[in-house]
């Protein structure tokens, strides 16, 4: 393998201690890499994060512009293979070479990390507060990875970015826009914005891509980047506050307001009001209606006018059901919203209570605020109650969503929706 040379800059020594460093990866002189990286998953850290791991790896979620694993791409100037549970690996494989470098998928790669990770013995692994953050092998690990058998070594004088619960993901995702903005944008020159009717702050931290359209909107970077992806669309009368991403592809709807901390995922469209939230990938909430401190998988639809809650009105503390301990545990966080898996829909006017987890593959609508827990393949809401939802239909429903993008469900992608119906519906 190739590895192009890093070059890593922090912010500034606060936000290196905070465990908030931002990077930059620059192209120069190559040289032979013979370390093989893989991605593994944590069996606790990984339960802890589904619904989204249900279908993919945890270093697939995005937080920031970028998901986890593309970060680590990024930085490492090579290709992640992954080590995750059985059901999973047929779509993402386990590649073992003579020299690996295990990294766990719910780390954010920083220059302190990288370092330090890069200078591991032959098995010998890297922890910090009893969470093993990379293991050196030239073994071929299993699935769930036995710690006992290395020796560890303990991280000391920097707190990386993990991604251990649900909140972490919209709680940690205005830093690492951040991050990925630096990571991203180094170097390069940004599209000139022409349109006479957007009003722009902050000039310098916008960046947007080719391709992009921009009418008639405002957009305030002042208190952080704003970045607008290939061929995105910024409607007219929208409103930005950054930190903001809109990837590839993705539309903000005429007259929307997204709030900081907010990211759209490739081929996303919002509308209505959108705060410190995530769109993970072509997923669309296209109309009026308020989602926020929420993270929304892959290919979900939220109807008109669907709400969340994202504050109790006696301010205390949001419980979220676990799929670890299955049952509602506190989060830590008064505001808490919605965390939706993947190729989950809502109808017109539903309405998500405060700290909602749903499942993959549900279809939810109806009056009335919905369970707090809703399981995948289920098809229904809280006034009429929950049905299964047939396999074939829901795979039905999957595949003429995205006909419409040009794309459709591979046979391994089936075989994954399988397991997770068979062993999650009846719950």
């Amino acid at each position: 393998m190739i590895s192009k040379v890093l070059d890593f800059v922090s912010q500034d020594k606060q936000n290196l201690d905070e465990g908030k460093t931002l990077f930059i990866f620059t192209a120069g002189k190559t040289k032979e890499n013979k370390m093989n990286y893989i991605a593994f998953d944590d069996l606790q850290l990984r339960n802890q994060l589904k619904p989204f791991t249900f279908t993919k790896p945890v270093i697939e979620i995005r937080c920031g512009i970028l998901t986890i694993g593309q970060k680590w791409e990024k930085v490492l100037g090579t290709t992640l293979s992954y080590l995750t549970e059985t059901y999973l690996q047929e779509k993402f494989k386990h590649i073992i070479a003579s020299d690996n470098l295990y990294l766990n998928g719910c780390v954010c790669p920083d220059s302190h990390l990288l370092a330090t990770i890069q200078q591991l013995k032959e098995d010998e692994m890297l922890i910090t507060s009893n969470v093993a953050i990379a293991i050196r092998t030239s073994q071929k690990l299993s699935f769930p990875i036995d710690y006992t058998q290395f020796e560890t070594k303990e991280l000391v004088g920097h707190r990386p970015t993990i991604i251990q619960n649900l909140p972490d993901i919209y709680l940690k995702n205005g830093d690492q826009i951040k991050a990925d903005f630096q990571l991203i944008t180094k170097g390069r020159q940004s599209q000139t914005i022409t349109d006479l009717f957007t009003r722009v702050y902050a000039t310098e931290n916008v960046f947007v891509e080719a391709g992009a359209s921009i009418k008639a909107a405002i957009i305030n970077a002042e208190n952080g980047p704003v970045y607008i992806g290939k061929n995105a669309t910024i409607q007219e009368g929208a409103i930005i506050i950054g930190p903001f991403s809109a990837d590839e592809g993705s539309i903000v709807a005429w007259g929307a307001k997204m709030r900081a901390n907010t990211t759209l995922g490739p081929f996303c469209r919002a509308g209505g009001e959108v705060g410190n939230s995530i769109l993970s990938a072509y997923s669309n909430k296209a109309h009026d209606g308020f989602l926020g401190n929420s993270v929304i998988g892959e290919w979900c639809n939220l109807g008109a006018n669907t709400n969340n809650s994202n504050l109790k009105n006696d301010y205390s503390d949001v419980k979220l059901y676990s799929y670890a301990t299955k049952q509602l545990e506190k989060s830590g966080e008064l505001f808490c919203g919605l965390f939706m898996g993947d190729y989950t829909k809502a109808g017109i006017s539903t309405m998500f209570n405060t700290g909602t987890v749903a499942g993959v593959c549900s279809n939810i609508f109806g009056a009335g605020f919905q369970e707090k827990h809703i399981p995948s393949f289920k098809w229904g809401g809280v006034d009429s109650g929950y049905a299964l939802y047939r396999f074939d239909k829901a795979m039905q429903v999957i595949n003429e969503t995205m006909k419409r993008r040009d794309k459709q469900l591979t046979e391994t992608d089936l075989q994954i929706l399988q397991y997770i119906h068979d062993t999650e519906s009846s719950i």
